[in-house]
């Protein structure tokens, strides 16, 4: 008979709660057949078999929790079967309050679990990044920086009064863009029957287009809430009890640790800023049709994500962790970007990253947020990719909200929130007219973003989204 205790599975983390068995007493099993699917306060970990033979015993419960070091299955490598048994009463471990190790990435409004430094090692400084991930902007004073400065604003000045001219021609019809979502005439002829409002879906097709399955999926979900209502008020869980309650454990457990520890350690400082955003949709539509995007989902949080990379770099205190230290503080400005994203996924909302998104083309960046955002609905997100995370950005506006004050993701000292898009009366050359306008919110963390630095990052990223030909170099 051989014993397999739960392992340590590379985080430093010191329980786990078992999600789903693959296995039950009396199946034959092999080396390296997945036994157990565990939740740790960073991911979902499928564990492997080292032992081939029959299962004998599993020592926890779906739900249970487990500590690292206690037992989880029991194998008799003979391969005698054995008669099922069934699984035991969950351990007392379960109910027992034990510390966690937590890290990172979480919710919105955009933190996520923070590392426990009673239980992580010790981390050395990050050797430093080589030349091309971290270009040295050149003295403002200096001959190259007036230089580039000027190009740059003689070619937004030029592109501009080019683009403000066809967006004069295209008045009219842009006062119906706002109802020109992408979608197939089938497709909105059974949005219009349903009574749906297709512009209050969010399209997953290839480029972004509502297809049939959002359609149905919309209404069926609208539909499920529509008649639960009625039927939620008095009618609670089991045994009619009108309190239902669930054990906070894993991902909202670490989630909530994280979130009071980044309220209560950093001083937060929010700034918000109304943005006209008419010419980053236009850019969006463009790359959509674009050879270069083809099958690739695009939308206007490509553009943020570019423009929040931008602006850092004229602002590197935002892309910078706070960490003490036996000698005291010490701040750690990082000369690489790993863009943190709030996505909403089965086990709640996480901030994964891209790693050195700094060093990434446009289109490498919208490859990479369409990976990163199917990895995280899917429920598969590593705690790689949860970890070392510099600066995030949480996109409320897929929501339909319009701003918010996130929180910063323990760690970083900044998080940028990206509000919905909407068409508003917006006042330009002194006449009213339409045009795309959103708002967005950032927290700082004040110990090391002073006020005028996160105003000056804050107006960088708007002015991008104002003018994105600002990117081009």
């Amino acid at each position: 008979m051989t014993v397999f205790n739960l392992p340590d599975v590379g985080e430093g983390l010191t329980e786990a709660d078992i999600a789903s068995w693959k296995v039950s007493v009396g199946d034959t099993v092999e080396v390296n057949q997945i036994f157990v699917e565990i939740e740790t306060a960073k991911s979902l970990v499928e564990l492997p078999c080292p032992f081939a033979g029959v299962v004998t015993e599993l020592h926890a419960g779906e739900g249970d929790t487990v500590l690292v070091g206690q037992p989880l299955i029991t194998i008799n490598e003979e391969g005698d079967p054995v008669p099922p048994t069934g699984v035991p009463e969950p351990l007392e471990a379960a109910n027992t309050e034990t510390p966690v190790a937590s890290e990172e990435p979480g919710p919105l409004v955009g933190s996520g679990p923070a590392a426990d430094s009673a239980v992580r090692r010790k981390r050395t400084s990050r050797p430093a990044p080589s030349a091309a991930a971290a270009r040295p902007t050149p003295p403002r004073g200096s001959a190259s920086a007036a230089g580039l400065a000027d190009t740059i604003s003689r070619r937004a000045q030029g592109l501009g009064q080019a683009v403000a001219r066809e967006v004069d021609r295209r008045k009219p019809a842009m006062a119906n863009f706002v109802d020109r979502v992408l979608a197939k005439p089938p497709v909105r002829r059974l949005a219009k029957d349903l009574g749906v409002d297709i512009n209050e879906i969010v399209g997953t097709g290839v480029q972004g287009e509502v297809t049939r399955e959002d359609v149905n999926s919309y209404q069926g979900q609208r539909e499920a809430e529509r008649d639960a209502a009625p039927t939620y008020w008095g009618h609670g869980a089991e045994g009619g009890a009108l309190i239902e309650r669930t054990q906070v454990r894993g991902v909202r457990k670490a989630t909530a640790k994280a979130m009071v520890n980044s309220a209560f350690s950093a001083p937060h400082v929010s700034i918000f800023v109304d943005v006209d955003a008419s010419r980053t949709m236009e850019y969006v539509q463009r790359l959509k049709k674009s050879r270069d995007f083809e099958g690739i989902k695009v939308s206007p949080l490509l553009v943020l994500a570019r423009a929040v990379i931008w602006a850092a770099a004229r602002n590197p205190s935002v892309n910078a962790s706070w960490v003490e230290t036996e000698n005291g503080a010490e701040i750690h400005q990082k000369h690489f970007m790993n863009l943190g994203i709030a996505a909403a996924t089965p086990r709640g909302l996480l901030v994964p990253n891209i790693k050195n998104a700094h060093e990434l083309n446009m289109r490498e960046l919208a490859i990479s947020l369409n990976e990163l955002a199917t990895t995280a609905r899917a429920g598969k997100t590593s705690p790689e990719e949860m970890r070392d995370g510099t600066l995030s950005i949480t996109n409320i506006g897929a929501l339909g909200i319009d701003t918010g004050t996130p929180i910063i993701n323990p760690g970083e000292v900044a998080i940028v929130a990206f509000g919905t898009i909407r068409q508003k009366p917006w006042v330009v050359d002194g006449e009213v007219v339409p045009r795309w306008i959103t708002t967005l919110g950032g927290s700082f963390d004040h110990r090391v973003v002073d006020g005028d630095l996160s105003a000056r990052f804050m107006a960088d990223v708007a002015s991008i989204m104002q003018e994105p030909a600002m990117l081009l170099d």
